[in-house]
Order: structure tokens, then sequence, then C-alpha cells
């Protein structure tokens, strides 16, 4: 049995007897308490002042690293397609005519006025000789007639600027010539490069001539021109007229390039129309990339910006360019998209992006354009 409280009395006074047990438990009870009240404050004061720092992240303006990681990684995207650097040049026929000759094939590399395809010129080349033999008689009728000075100075320019007409027009058939039988095997290409040498002489010469028929018709006192002398000038231009028809039954190859199609088939008939192509003509020392940038990102492209090209036959390689002109003007779509169709009412912006190097893309290809950022654009140019 634990001791009792017990009450005596010494001197006059009560004194109270505590019983230890009690006085032990009261003190435990404290100190649980004490204790509780501790390890309360040490558990949640730390939550506290994370709940607070992160309240004051936050509120806090982003960092720069922040702002850089959220940026995203392309300025913008566009689809393109690819072209040679002179463009996809689709020739078609000046004159109606049946095809007679087809001298290249798809991929030939041609020098600029080389023949491609010739047309029957069987009525051009008759109206020549008819339109030579009355320049002839035009000329002899005229010589009949004396002049003297002034109007003699320009009979000899006129006469030299017909006769190098006509060596333009000899220089030009001999080429063709030269060059179709390079082509069937049996000339030799040193003779193509005469030929081609040839012609670009007697056309420096016509160049000269005409100059020097500029400058005396240009003299002071030149007398008006006779009957006669009228009459041959009409006569010769029936001729150039004449020749030139011929020229048009000729389809020569506008600058140095590359077959890159060919449609014309021999025996068939040639039309003058943009429907009906003959070939499909371009110089593929360069390449570059024609792209359809949505006017939301319009304002985002800049020349001189650097670019890549991404296309699916080359799934893990990236080709670079730079962005070489930016068209003034917004226009509707002409490159198919892939996946959701691009709505109706959007409209494009269109960018060249001239390629780096001689990429083994093809002409036509559909490609991915990702367009950079202008600092780092900026940065590769620097470098560069």
């Amino acid at each position: 049995m634990p001791p009792k409280l017990q009450i005596s009395q010494r001197d006059g006074r009560r004194m109270v007897k505590v019983n230890s047990t009690v006085v032990t438990l009261g003190i435990a009870g404290i100190l649980a308490i004490a204790i509780g009240v501790y390890v309360n404050n040490r558990s949640w004061g730390p939550v506290v002042a994370q709940d607070k720092a992160q309240t004051a992240s936050e509120k806090a303006p982003d960092s720069t690293a922040e702002k850089s990681a959220r940026r995203p990684t392309w300025a913008a995207s566009a689809t393109g397609r690819v072209e040679p650097q002179s463009g996809e040049v689709r020739i078609t026929a000046e004159v109606p005519g049946k095809i007679e000759l087809v001298g290249i094939d798809v991929n030939d590399r041609v020098k600029g006025g080389d023949l491609l395809i010739r047309l029957n010129d069987e009525e051009a080349l008759t109206k020549v000789v008819a339109a030579s033999a009355e320049s002839d008689v035009r000329v002899r009728e005229r010589d009949e007639e004396n002049v003297k000075g002034l109007a003699d100075d320009r009979r000899a320019a006129e006469d030299a600027v017909a006769s190098a007409e006509r060596a333009v027009f000899g220089a030009r058939q001999a080429f063709d010539d030269v060059l179709a039988e390079r082509r069937a095997g049996m000339g030799t290409q040193e003779s193509v490069e005469d030929a081609r040498s040839e012609l670009k002489e007697a056309k420096k010469k016509l160049t000269d001539e005409r100059t020097a028929l500029a400058t005396v018709n240009a003299k002071t006192g030149m007398p008006l021109a006779t009957r006669l002398e009228s009459g041959l000038a009409i006569a010769r231009a029936e001729l150039s007229a004449s020749e030139l028809a011929v020229e048009r039954t000729r389809i020569r190859a506008p600058f140095d390039g590359t077959v890159l199609n060919l449609i014309a088939k021999e025996g068939e008939v040639a039309v003058p129309s943009p429907g009906n192509t003959l070939l499909v003509f371009g110089d593929l020392a360069r390449m570059k990339v024609r792209a359809e940038v949505e006017d939301r990102d319009a304002a985002k492209i800049r020349v001189g910006q650097r670019a890549i090209v991404r296309a699916d036959a080359y799934p893990d390689h990236d080709f670079t360019g730079r962005v070489s002109s930016v068209a003034q003007s917004l226009s509707t779509p002409r490159i198919a998209t892939r996946g959701p169709r691009r709505p109706n009412d959007v409209e494009v912006l269109e960018a060249v992006i001239d390629l780096d190097g001689l990429p083994p893309l093809l002409t036509g290809m559909r490609v991915d354009v990702f367009f950079k950022h202008e600092t780092n654009a900026a940065t590769a140019a620097t470098m560069n």
C-alpha cells in the first residue's frame, strides 16, 4: 500500500506531507508536455519555411536560364520544296510544229545555246531561200545608183551588218550540225568547241557592225534613203524575219544546266502553250529550298537567318542553309501539307533558303524547314 497523505500539527501550525509518488507523476507529466511542444515546433518549422520560400519564388521574376529553357527550339518551321538554284524552267515551243529531233536525254548536262529539240523547219527554210534571193536582187538594183559622201558610208555600214547577220545564221546552222554528229558518235568534242567559238565570234562581229552603223547614222547631215535603198531595207528585214522563223523551230538551252525531265517525243506535235511542256531544265550546280511560312510566323523570318532542312529520305541527316530572300507579300499555299490539313484561310510568306554545299536532295522533293532564332543565327554567321 503506498503511503497516504498525513497531516500533523506542530507548534500550532498544520504541516502537510505530500506523497512522493504523486510528485513524481506530476513532474513526468510536465516533462511530457514540454517534449511534445518542442517536437511539434521542430517538425512544422521547416515545412512552413519551405512553403514561404516556394511562395516567394513563384512571385519572383523568372531567371534567364528558366526563360531559355521554356523558349521553343526553333523560331519557326515551314514546309518547303527543293529546287535548282535557277529554279525549274519549263520549256515549251514558240511555234507549233512536228518534233523532228530530240537530241538530249534526262540528266544530260548541256551548255547555254545547245540545241535540245528541233521542230520541222522545211517551210521556214524555204522562206529563207526566197527572201535571200529577193534581197540579192534588191542589192543589184541599189548598186546601179551611185552615191557619195555620207550616203556611201551608210550603204557600206548597212552591207556590213547584213553580211554579219548572214554569218551568224550560217554559223548557228553549222554548230547544230556538228553537235548532232557528236551526239550520234560521229564527231569529236573538239570540233563542237571550235564551232561554238566560231558562232561566238560571229555574234561579236554582228554586235560591232551594228554599233558602227548606229555611229554612221548619228552623223549630222545624213541624207534620206532613196527608193531603191528603202526597197533593199525591206527585203533584208524579210530575210531576217525568215531566219528568225527558222530559229524558232530550234529549242535551245537557256543557260548552262541539266535536263531534269523530258516529256517531248519525236513524232509528236509541239504546241506553244504553258500546259504543253517539252522539258524541264535547271542548273544543279547549287540547290535551294522554297519554303512557305505561315502568316503567324512571318515576323520571325529574316534574310541571312540560318535554317535546318530535313527530308524523310535522309532521316539521320540535317542539311543547313541560309535565307536568301523573303517575299514582301503573302500568298496562297502551293505546297500540299502532310498530316492535318491547313485551314483554307491561312496565307503564307514565301522564303528562299540557299543550301550549303551540294546536298543529295532531288529537285521537287518536299522537306521540312526549321528556322533558327536570330541570336543563334547571328552567332553562326559570326563563326562562319
